[in-house]
């Protein structure tokens, strides 16, 4: 299967179809057909156990609706629409229907938590489709993958990443998607080990969770399958809106986590902060990326005490993670700058807390166009762990290569641009800015410096250029002047123009 073929293939497969307006569509679209997909082989894996039952009842599953052994046995066109959005989700819902007698039933009761995750999902679900023609090519595309093949899964998993990155383009929709150099940095430095519990309570796509998996997945023995069973039971998430909610369980489904444990819901109101235990809710490695920029709801701010709450997502979500952090635990936090150098009252007693029941030991210094086309916000890793209080901490300004301006959706942070911080990580050392001697880089300072700052952690910043002041009318006199000089170029374009048509400049 060509990876690239497959993409264009449901791309112009999906692109006439009336009711599918745009790439965040596009993309709830495929992810439903492909979790019942997935959720079917992964049921078919498990009955090869004499004792398993599947979990989705007869006539629902993949294996009765989506396919057929011919053509002419395929539901398509409005029979296929109307089976999809009057009885499939419905049913998978966990929703009553009336069946053909009129009778009203429930054919999905099953309370089990694999029943739980199918119920939950598609709940969330929405057929956009109003093609039944092509949303049964869509289904013939998907039902072409083997995924008893490693190699095609492998494959597959790409294409489904690639999807995932189209998010950064498509609006709002871009939020949920962390670069992939971020997620690995982050857990690289992070480091969890087996038996560790990894957590992201604003999880997105599981994008950090994914990383996790493969960096745990590589402290597996081969054929130890107690240790992978341990790993795949290891990771916990949760996320607040559903389309993020559905790729992330699609995503955690095709790394072969076949029960997903990512809670839909607002983490920051699932329980009172100070009714949090630290062995039933606690985590050993704590690596996300919250929401920020976004106002807390009034049930947020009531969930934390009275000197914690802030309008502002991103702090309410430090200080669950400070709770939500286990004794000697390790933490890599992506933050907006307003985080580090806010100085209200409520961010600076989140601060102080920071400091005094954990150790923030480096700060990671990102550009302003790492998240870009999605958002321009400056962000920082703020790394730390529960080994004790905060005594010194490394800042690091992280700057973009040679050759680029910004970063952008043809030219992406990748992770080979992140090898400086690595060789600079172990073995660290202050680094004055080569342009500004009264900047630095690189460097360490105490907590006794910080303090002494108030808490205002923009340290090792980018330079920022001075704009000048000009007086009002040297100021007016520029821009007519900038004005004239671009209807001159205008005006030789247009006149260019008009020449190779063969017409008047003036008509």
């Amino acid at each position: 299967m060509s990876l690239a073929a497959l993409v264009k293939r449901l791309e112009n497969i999906m692109r006439p179809d009336a009711g599918i307006d745009g790439t965040a569509q596009r993309l709830s679209q495929i992810v439903w057909i492909l979790f019942l997909k997935v959720f079917d082989y992964k049921e078919e894996e498990a009955e090869l156990d004499d004792d398993y039952t599947p979990v989705i009842p007869e006539g629902y599953r993949w294996r009765d609706w989506a396919t057929g052994e011919s053509v002419k046995d395929q539901r398509t066109g409005d029979e296929l629409i109307n089976f999809v959005n009057n009885e499939l989700i419905p049913v998978l819902s966990g929703n009553p229907i009336q069946d053909e007698h009129s009778n009203t039933i429930i054919p999905f009761p099953s309370t089990s938590p694999r029943a739980l995750l199918v119920k939950d999902f598609m709940s969330r679900t929405h057929n956009y489709a109003s093609n039944g023609i092509q949303l049964r090519m869509v289904l013939n595309v998907f039902d072409e993958v083997d995924f008893s093949d490693a190699e095609e899964t492998h494959e597959f998993n790409d294409v489904y990443e690639s999807l995932l990155k189209s998010l950064q383009s498509a609006g709002k929709a871009g939020e949920f998607y962390t670069p992939r150099a971020v997620t690995s940095f982050a857990v690289r430095h992070v480091d969890p080990r087996i038996g560790d519990t990894v957590a992201d309570f604003a999880c997105g796509t599981c994008g950090f969770l994914v990383d996790a998996l493969r960096h745990l997945e590589a402290q597996v023995t081969e054929g130890d399958v107690d240790a992978l069973h341990t790993v795949h039971k290891s990771l916990i998430g949760g996320e607040l809106k559903p389309l993020p909610y559905m790729l992330g369980i699609t995503n955690l489904m095709l790394h072969d986590i076949s029960l997903p444990n990512i809670t839909y819901g607002d983490s920051l109101s699932a329980k009172r902060l100070l009714d949090y235990d630290e062995d039933e809710d606690g985590a050993d490695c704590i690596v996300m990326n919250p929401p920020y920029g976004g106002v807390a709801t009034s049930e947020d701010k009531m969930a934390f005490p009275a000197d914690l709450r802030s309008s502002e997502t991103a702090d309410l979500f430090v200080a669950l993670i400070i709770t939500r952090l286990r004794r000697n635990g390790r933490a890599a936090v992506v933050l907006p700058d307003g985080f580090l150098f806010g100085t209200d009252n409520v961010k600076t007693t989140i601060k102080q807390k920071l400091f005094k029941e954990c150790n923030l030991h480096t700060v990671i210094r990102l550009p302003e166009s790492v998240f870009a086309p999605y958002t321009s916000i400056t962000t920082n890793i703020l790394f730390f762990d529960k080994t004790g209080s905060t005594q010194e901490t490394w800042f690091y300004r992280f700057d973009k290569p040679e050759g680029y301006k910004h970063f952008s959706k043809t030219k992406p942070l990748l992770s080979r641009h992140m090898e400086s911080i690595d060789h600079w990580w172990d073995n660290r050392v202050d680094i004055p800015d080569p342009n500004n001697e009264d900047l630095w880089k690189a460097r360490k300072y105490t907590i006794e410096e910080l303090q002494a700052n108030g808490y205002n952690l923009d340290l090792c910043g980018y330079p920022h250029e001075e704009e000048e002041i000009l007086p009002p009318d040297q100021l007016i006199a520029e821009y007519r002047s900038k004005r004239a000089e671009l209807d001159q170029q205008i005006d030789t374009k247009l006149a260019a123009i008009c020449h190779i048509l063969g017409i008047e400049a003036g008509e």
